[in-house]
């Protein structure tokens, strides 16, 4: 398998966050400071790794700063409150969306403040290269970013590189607190490319080994050692919408009328052709003209440190999967210029600002540990005036469980922490004969390999390699939507206050159990490109299927969801969920997985394992809420629950 989750990369980093403020993380008040006289701090625009053991001195006052600052509106906390009362089924404002236009107007900088604060810029010396509703991009030297934001910047250790950054927390002047939110770029860790470069091709071409089983269970390894007592299934050859929609209720739904779009980072040069190709292929409705749009930035940056190509394949999975289970919907791909969060957060901004669709699909992320305040502010922002125009944001929770594995530390994931997203666990699903519902697993996998022999599996269960993420948020506070729902031993696992815990709700990621997809790549060589399929997975899987479903939900409405954790809350414990397990039958669960040693073809050998299912790390998926899959998957019903009666 390999991994498909895309990984945004941070502007800073910080190895600890201060608690958001707000029930439901309305932002990053400025403080005011004793020691600026005249002045409000930003809180968190100091980066923790800024340590005064790390600090190597004062960076050249002639050095180039390119930064944005991000404008608060003329009322943060009216539109925080807004977009609650909207979201809540329980709200006399329920529903009573606004236009982008009417968003803008009512929430967004007026005119007085936006030239207050270019005129307070300018006068330190820096200029101004552009505005839009959310921010102002600024540039300049050293000196004049130093005046602009009352702080030193020094230049400082961070493991083998030396990185620009405030040695204090940056200001503004005290009569802009109100106006600005944040700054961002002050620090330059990791350093951002300003040329301009061309997409690569596509990624060489990735292949499963069979043998396959068509549903769960259809074809036994019966020559392979047994797990858990018992001779075990072959892995799927990947699942079809057909099978999707069966297993999640669909109906006779098809998300007809729905506006459904997904952002990821650069763009398929065959998007159209492969996606066509597919539904062709597997029995998916054809694409109408006019269905499938692209909203793409001019020019594209930091190609190879974001591995350009590798976003392909999301888009991809994306698209293939929101068709595939909400066959009618509109579908609008928002590509970023980059992988970092200021592109990422441009693409976001376009589709609230030009309201291109009702429900945001987004395959992408990193942990909560890497995401400063300043981000998460401007990342909020961004997700209310959504809420307020009926906009929901759907996010993965991640692919390595509680994130001990690859960071060292237990952790969530960024943005889906995010009190006003929808985070989007995953499980492993069984979809037996005649699109049957089995049963479904909390997504965690454990490996082992076939032994020399043949007659054994080496070190069984094996090792963990990957798992649906969760847990309990060290930086948001927890919203209220969840309390009542969630389990105090997770929401206060970090503050006797409470936290935010991932995730909300969750669908099919296990790449084990996973969805086939099909993709233009390139042959081993680089010589030639052509159209495969293959089965993939990760919560990159389980967020696009949500957000289709979601697409189903809203048609049955007949209106804008909006932010759905309120509801999605509301209808916890009900029979519209699937309530997962990690052991749903009590006996042990494992697939059988042979695959080529090279991604592509037996040239190299085959490599055979067995995986066993619902292993997520320290994660566990129990009854009723938990943090692999939240309130569970939507079931029978759920989609008609959103019908207004």
């Amino acid at each position: 398998m390999r991994s498909n989750r895309a990984k945004v990369r941070a502007v800073s980093v910080a190895a600890t966050l201060p608690m958001l403020a707000g029930a439901l993380a309305l932002g990053i008040p400025a403080a005011h400071a004793a020691d600026h006289p005249l002045r409000d701090l930003l809180a968190g625009t100091r980066p923790a790794w800024a340590t005064a053991k790390a600090d190597k001195g004062a960076t050249s006052d002639g050095a180039r700063v390119s930064a944005r600052v991000y404008l608060a509106g003329k009322d943060a906390a009216g539109l925080a409150a807004y977009a609650k009362a909207v979201s809540d089924p329980d709200s006399a404002s329920y529903g009573r969306y606004l236009t982008a236009k009417q968003a803008q107007a009512r929430f967004g900088a007026t005119k007085a403040q936006v030239a207050a604060v270019k005129s307070w810029l300018t006068a330190a010396g820096l200029k101004v290269t552009g505005v839009t509703r959310h921010y102002m991009s600024v540039s300049g030297d050293v000196a004049a970013a130093e005046k602009a934001f009352g702080t030193q910047l020094h230049n400082f250790a961070k493991g083998s590189k030396t990185y620009r950054a405030p040695a204090s927390a940056a200001s503004v002047p005290q009569g802009l607190a109100d106006a600005v939110l944040t700054v961002t770029g002050l620090d330059n860790a990791p350093h951002m490319a300003t040329h301009d470069d061309q997409l690569p091709p596509p990624d060489t071409v990735f292949r499963n080994a069979g043998p396959f089983s068509s549903y769960y269970g259809s074809k036994t390894a019966s020559t392979l050692p047994s797990a858990y007592g018992t001779k075990i299934p072959y892995a799927v050859k990947g699942y079809t919408g057909k099978q999707l929609r069966a297993a999640y209720g669909a109906g006779t739904r098809t998300g007809k009328g729905v506006r459904v779009a997904i952002t990821d980072a650069y763009a398929s040069p065959t998007i159209a052709y492969d996606a066509g190709t597919y539904a062709k292929r597997n029995g998916d409705a054809a694409w109408k003209t006019g269905q499938l749009h692209q909203s793409l930035p001019a020019t594209y940056t930091n190609t190879e440190d974001c591995g350009a190509s590798g976003w392909y394949g999301e888009e991809t999975l994306d698209v293939e999967a929101v068709h595939a289970v909400a066959p009618a919907a509109d579908v609008t791909y928002v590509g970023a210029a980059s992988c970092t969060d200021g592109d990422l957060l441009d693409a976001l901004g376009k589709v609230v600002d030009n309201h291109l669709a009702d429900i945001v699909s987004n395959s992408w992320g990193e942990v909560e540990a890497v995401q400063t305040p300043d981000l998460a502010a401007a990342y909020d922002q961004v997700f209310q005036l959504g809420a307020v125009e009926g906009i929901g944001f759907y996010f993965s929770s991640g692919d390595d469980g509680d994130e001990v594995a690859s960071s060292g530390t237990k952790q969530v994931d960024s943005p889906a922490n995010s009190a006003w997203v929808t985070a989007v666990g995953g499980t492993s699903l069984a979809v037996g004969k005649n699109d049957a519902y089995l049963w479904e697993t909390g997504w965690g996998t454990d490996k082992a390999v076939l032994s020399a022999d043949g007659k054994s599996w080496t070190d069984f269960p094996g090792a963990f390699t990957s798992g649906a993420g969760g847990g309990t948020s060290r930086t948001v506070a927890e919203p209220d939507y969840q309390q009542g729902v969630v389990p105090d031993a997770l929401a206060r696992a970090n503050s006797a206050n409470g936290n935010r815990v991932v995730p909300d709700i969750s669908a099919i990621a296990d790449p084990n159990t996973g969805f086939l997809v099909g993709q233009t790549q390139s042959s081993p060589d680089g010589k030639k490109q052509a159209y495969s399929e293959y089965r993939i997975g990760g919560t990159s899987l389980a967020a696009p299927t949500i957000a289709a479903i979601q697409a189903l939900a809203q048609e049955a409405r007949g209106k804008a969801i909006g932010f759905a954790n309120p509801a999605i809350y509301a209808k916890y414990g009900s029979k519209v969920y699937h309530d997962v397990t990690d052991d749903p039958t009590g006996k042990g669960l494992a697939v059988a997985r042979v695959d080529f040693h090279n991604g592509y073809d037996a040239t190299d050998g085959l490599d055979t394992s067995v995986r066993s299912l619902g292993k997520d790390s320290s994660l566990s998926a129990v009854k009723g809420y938990d943090d692999v899959t939240g309130v569970g998957t939507p079931a029978s019903g759920y989609v008609e629950s959103y019908r207004r009666r």
